[in-house]
Order: C-alpha cells, then sequence, then structure tokens
C-alpha cells in the first residue's frame, strides 16, 4: 500500500475512546488527527491528557470507542485484533521507553524477530537486521546480549528492531525517559537522521527538549487537541 505523499498516513476523525471500569473515563473526547508520510510529530501533554491512549490508537494497540481511523487509506477502527495485528507488524515500529529487549538473545535474534513474526526467511532475516544495525551503528554488536550494553546502546537496538520491518510509522514512547542527558541527545539526534531521512516519526512525551525535535506539535489537554502547529 503506497501513500502519495499528499495522501495522509494517519487520518483520524471523531475519536473517542471510553474506558469504562465502573466509573467511567473519557481518555480522548472527538480528536481529529492528520498525519502526512515524512512528518516529525511530537505528541505532548499532562499525565492523563489522553497521549498514551492516542499512542496505543495510532499503533493499533487498541480501538476507539467512537469515530474513524485510516491508515495508509484503510478503515482500521473496527477490525479484529487478528488482523490489527498484520497490519502493525507492517505498517508500525515501535520504541519504548523500556527498551523491551529480550535478556538472553543477542541483538541479531532481537532486531531479526519482527521479520520472524512476518515469515521472511532465515537468510533475508539476517542481513536486513545486520544492515540496520549497521545503520544505527551497532554492527560491532551484533553477537551481544542486551545485558552487555549501555542504555544508549539498548536503546538504538530497540529503534533498529522497530525500523527493520521498513514500518510507513515509527512511534516512539518517552524515547530517552530511561537515559542520561547526552545519551538522551545521541539518541534524539538518531531520530533526526531518520526523519531527514524520510521516516515518518510521532513522539510521545512529557519532555519539552524531546518535543523541540520535532517539527509539529500536537498538544492534548483532557483528551481533546488543545494546539496543533501542523494543521491543515
Amino acid at each position: 500500500m503506497s501513500m502519495a505523499a499528499h495522501e495522509p498516513l494517519v487520518k483520524l476523525f471523531g475519536i473517542w475512546k471510553i474506558y469504562n471500569g465502573g466509573v467511567e473515563v473519557q481518555a480522548l473526547r472527538g480528536v481529529d488527527l492528520r498525519i502526512f508520510p515524512g512528518e516529525y510529530v511530537a505528541i505532548m501533554g499532562p499525565s492523563g491528557s489522553g497521549k498514551s491512549t492516542l499512542m496505543h490508537i495510532l499503533g493499533l494497540l487498541d480501538s476507539p470507542t467512537q469515530g474513524s481511523y485510516l491508515l495508509a487509506g484503510e478503515e482500521v477502527s473496527k477490525l479484529p485484533p487478528s488482523r490489527l495485528a498484520v497490519l502493525r507488524n507492517r505498517f508500525i515500529g515501535f520504541v519504548f521507553q523500556a527498551f523491551n529487549l529480550l535478556p538472553r538473545a543477542s541483538l541479531l535474534r532481537n532486531v531479526e524477530l519482527p521479520l520472524l513474526y512476518a515469515g521472511v526467511p532465515a537468510r533475508e532475516r539476517r542481513e536486513r537486521a545486520m544492515a540496520i544495525l549497521a545503520r544505527v551503528g551497532l554492527a560491532d554488536r551484533a553477537r551481544h546480549l542486551p545485558s552487555q550494553l549501555s542504555g544508549g546502546q539498548r536503546q538504538r537496538a530497540a529503534i533498529a528492531r522497530a525500523l527493520v520491518t521498513e514500518p510507513s510509522m515509527l512511534l516512539a514512547d518517552e524515547p530517552t525517559g530511561n537515559l542520561d542527558q547526552t545519551t538522551g541527545a545521541e539518541i534524539m539526534a538518531l531520530f533526526d537522521e531518520l526523519s531527514s531521512q524520510g521516516q515518518t516519526v510521532v513522539l510521545v512525551t512529557h519532555d519539552p527538549q524531546v518535543a523541540a525535535h520535532a517539527r509539529r506539535l500536537v498538544r492534548l489537554v483532557d483528551g481533546r487537541i488543545a494546539e496543533d502547529t501542523g494543521a491543515g
């Protein structure tokens, strides 16, 4: 599914997310959002603003209670979990604060994993994983375990794993949250580089310094978009 640059990669319209655990919580309240291929977007907001819920919906980890979500032109808001899993593996790359690497697997194996799920043959898996590890500066660490690496190297490995499927959108949730300031700056420089190469990047963060790297800021307050510097 290739997208023309003028067509939104992501199109949300009237997105509501209501949780009912005895007390009704309106996490998102009528969110409209379009993200185009190649955009570099930061989603900010205080705790409880709905930014994590929005990321889960964007990443097909959760479905909206109400509203429409078109991803690469396909309506995904009402799809069954099995279909969402297929689309998630094809279109979305995730980078989490906690790295989420398998501790007993080498970096190469960690990075290969999404390709294994996608049914890519072993030789191609290895070639693609090594190429992406080289791209993030970790080719010489391919056989190492995560425990043998620094925090910054582990996050680079997590970014490599997110990129190996050549996703349409890279979603990063507080990607520098577990890193010191210098290492965090190095990781943000890598995101900047990926963006300059045309990768669509969406950062979810509470940190203004992280958000400042993006070229567009979407600010959530009480489940609604209060500011969008790139709305159009």
